[in-house]
């Protein structure tokens, strides 16, 4: 039964100890625990956890052979599949720091982000081979394609097909010299405000915020042997969504993207199946989740309104998801709500994170005891702590309730930018990290997102939060999805202007909108202009491209 109030679940210790080992520990002890189960699966083809970890292993030692030491960058350049994870703990098992780049980048974008993180070799796919081997333009030492659909393989000229470079190679991991302090990850940050940025994510920065998420998630804790992490389940773990070494996870966003590689490497440190979805297709998406009783997954709220959209979706039989968790941008209750009837099992869970904090900070709190509040993301993490600060004063923190700026600070949070040492300083202080969002903490520590630093809009000297009147406009009934941008007046600043994805079927007009969002708020948050569209915007991962809006309203 639930408590009110309660926002710890029973069983789990506020602090969390967190090994001293690089973030493959936690592969090598899943592996040790559960070999044969399958680790991955990609249509009819799987790996257990004894193979991931042996091809794993193997790619390692040759790319050792071909001179990748500790700390060399190697890039990571393949669509989602089978062998991306094996790519993943491959460079990382061989010592070396992966870069993923997005299969979806043109070629000048690919060879400006290999030069800025001199990588020195790049592990690809036949789908992205060609491009690879034109963004390198001979600078890397060496071009590994994994196998790619069915096993169908095809390496570039100057590449080496995955087999050939693996055969006869060892299939347990090489001795390296990597520790928690060295770099794991070159995540280039989404660039939907400005150019994109390589966050150096550290090992230690991966183990810290996979064991908060994996403990918070499934009721459990580690323990070290040897090199290995291996976790080990608490007496109410039954009560938590995610079940140590038996659930099945779906993977449907891409994982060159750190929300979409976390969550693959939880399902790794917990043991799970990681189902890994190709390009997102709503109906399919349905199909495997009852094919393969999915009971985890994670997407953004663009995905899930597809989901929602599918029309014999009341028929289909989603009883075996117990969790679905969200973070790329704002839920709103009626999706709450809506996801809560089309998976009557299921928990819906948004939390808050950004690449700057490996992932995750805030999580609702998951077992039904506890109390989670729609229309926040929940509460800090295990020793992680959340202030909201003075916009103007940046040193000084605002009481409960009052919007602020987002400062972070715990053991996931990472080391900065590469090459980009005048940022690194101003965006990370003495342990914090200032995250360019604003928001609120309630009295008992729950955090509301209320908008964008960079996103804010000042009108008549009022400061205005986007993301407060999309909410308000999600609530209502027919309104699907919303985003708001300003349109800049001279005198007055920017007038907010919401577009809006609506039902067809709802007869929703612009004044009638405009008047209920009104109802709701102070004259100077009041929406200027409603603009219809079929669909927004949106980044790979879900994020809503607000710049396309506005230039659309330059060109208006």
């Amino acid at each position: 039964m639930k408590t009110a109030g309660k926002i710890w679940p029973t069983g789990l210790p506020r602090t969390l100890e967190y090994p001293a080992l690089p973030m493959t520990a936690l592969l090598r002890g899943t592996a040790s625990v559960v070999p044969d189960r399958i680790a991955l699966r990609d249509g009819e083809e799987t790996l257990t956890y004894a193979e991931l970890l042996g091809r794993a292993s193997a790619l390692a030692h040759a790319l050792r052979r071909d001179g990748v030491r500790e700390g060399d960058v190697v890039a990571l350049h393949a669509p989602n599949g089978l062998y991306h994870p094996v790519g993943w703990f491959g460079i990382l098992l061989a010592g070396g720091t992966v870069c993923l780049l997005s299969p979806l980048q043109p070629v000048p974008t690919l060879a400006g982000q290999l030069r800025e993180t001199n990588a020195v070799a790049a592990v690809t796919h036949p789908a992205c081979s060609d491009a690879t081997r034109e963004a390198a333009a001979g600078r890397l030492q060496r071009v590994v394609t994994l196998p790619g659909p069915a096993g169908g393989e095809g390496a570039p000229v100057g590449g080496t097909a995955f087999d050939d470079l693996v055969r006869g190679l060892p299939s347990v991991p090489p001795e390296i010299g990597v520790g928690p302090e060295d770099t794991a990850l070159l995540a280039y940050t989404g660039g939907t405000t400005g150019a994109p940025k390589p966050v150096r994510v550290l090992h230690r920065n991966f183990v810290a915020n996979l064991l908060q998420m994996g403990c918070w998630r499934a009721g459990v804790l580690p323990e070290v042997h040897g090199e290995e992490i291996r976790l080990t389940e608490i007496p109410e773990s039954e009560q938590f969504p995610l079940k140590l070494g038996r659930s099945v996870g779906l993977i449907t966003s891409p994982l060159y993207h750190q929300h979409a590689l976390m969550n693959l490497n939880l399902m790794v440190t917990v043991g799970a199946t990681a189902v890994i979805a190709g390009r997102f297709d709503a109906a399919r998406t349905l199909d495997l989740i009852e094919r393969y009783g999915v009971d985890y997954t994670t997407t953004a709220p663009a995905a899930y309104h597809a989901l929602l959209d599918v029309p014999d979706i009341a028929d289909r039989d989603l009883s075996s998801v117990r969790a679905l968790t969200s973070g790329a941008a704002p839920m709103g209750v009626a999706m709450h709500a809506a996801l809560g009837e089309a998976f009557p099992r299921a928990v819906v869970l948004e939390g808050y994170g950004l690449t700057e904090v490996t992932s995750t900070a805030t999580f609702p709190p998951p077992t039904p005891d506890t109390e989670r509040r729609i229309g926040t993301v929940g509460v800090p993490l295990f020793d992680t702590e959340v202030e909201i600060r003075d916009l103007q004063d940046v040193g000084r923190a605002v009481p409960a309730g009052t919007d602020g700026e987002i400062w972070v600070r715990g053991p996931q949070v990472t080391a900065g930018y590469l090459g980009h040492p005048e940022i690194t300083a101003e965006q990370f202080r003495d342990g914090w990290v200032r995250t360019g969002d604003i928001g609120r903490l309630d009295a008992d520590g729950y955090l509301a997102i209320t908008g964008r630093l960079k996103e804010m809009l000042i009108y008549k000297g009022y400061n205005v939060y986007p993301r407060e009147l999309e909410e308000l406009l999600t609530a209502i009934d027919g309104v699907r999805q919303a985003a708001v941008v300003g349109r800049p007046e001279a005198v007055v600043g920017e007038r907010p202007v919401a577009f809006v994805v609506a039902d067809p079927e709802a007869g929703l007009t612009g004044d009638a909108l405009r008047e209920q969002v009104a109802s709701r708020v102070p004259p100077y948050k009041r929406i200027s202009e409603v603009v219809f569209v079929d669909q927004l915007p949106v980044t790979p991962t879900g994020k809503i491209l607000k710049t396309e809006l506005k230039e659309r309203l330059n060109h208006a």
